[in-house]
């Protein structure tokens, strides 16, 4: 029977285990038998860039924990060698680098065993199809990318404009100058109409000197 220390150090385990399932949003339980100390440490890079938490875990011990955070679902696959992969943030990331890690290897020594999502086991096809899935970064900046792309045009037809120094602008301002050019020609004919007008009392005023003469020839 173990002693109270030990016992107090695997309920510790436990408890960890516990707190770190619940604050995950995937992970995926691997049965690692038979990599080398080389593979092993470029898989921990890989996860630790993926920002994953990786350790090997007792079975007797991640049961527990599992069954406190209702998985117990896992119980089944809980025999050899077992690590635990985990994310906080990106759910897709656990099982994309162990998925990649373990086609590299043919699937033969290093097998994912489950998984699960939002504290639900998932099927090892669903595994799969979710592993082939982009990072979060990458699908978070395709969605950005079709929402921004209307903006971003407008965008590039302001700043061709600008960099052409405003053509636009003085194609507006020669709008006026054609406008004074009727009112110039409208202003012409009223000159010259008093000039046509100062004429006729002269033509008039002719006809009044000759009849003058006349009048004594009458005698």
């Amino acid at each position: 029977m173990p002693n109270a220390k030990v016992l107090s150090e695997k309920q510790a385990v436990v408890a960890g285990l516990i707190e770190t399932l619940k604050a995950s949003a995937s992970g995926v339980l691997v049965n690692y038998e038979g990599i080398t100390v080389a593979e092993d440490t470029a898989l921990r890079n890989e996860l630790r860039k993926a920002g994953v938490e990786y350790s090997v875990v007792k079975n007797t011990m991640v049961r527990r924990a599992l069954d406190d955070t209702g998985l117990s679902e896992l119980d089944d696959v809980l025999h050899g060698t077992t690590s635990l992969a985990v994310c906080k943030e990106d759910p897709i990331a656990p099982m994309r680098v162990i998925h990649k890690f373990a086609k590299g290897l043919n699937g033969e020594r290093f097998v994912i065993k489950a998984g699960f999502m939002d504290g639900k086991v998932l099927p090892l096809e669903d595994i799969a199809a979710l592993a082939e899935l982009p990072s979060k970064e990458v699908l978070l900046g395709q969605v950005l990318g079709m929402m921004l792309s209307p903006i971003t045009s407008l965008a590039i037809v302001i700043k061709a404009i600008a960099e052409k120094g405003g053509e636009v602008a003085p194609k507006a301002e020669e709008a006026p100058a054609a406008e004074e050019a009727p009112a110039a020609e409208a202003a012409a004919p009223a000159e010259e109409a008093p000039a046509a007008e100062a004429e006729a009392p002269a033509e008039a005023a002719a006809p009044a000197e000759e009849a003058a003469p006349e009048a004594p020839a009458a005698e």
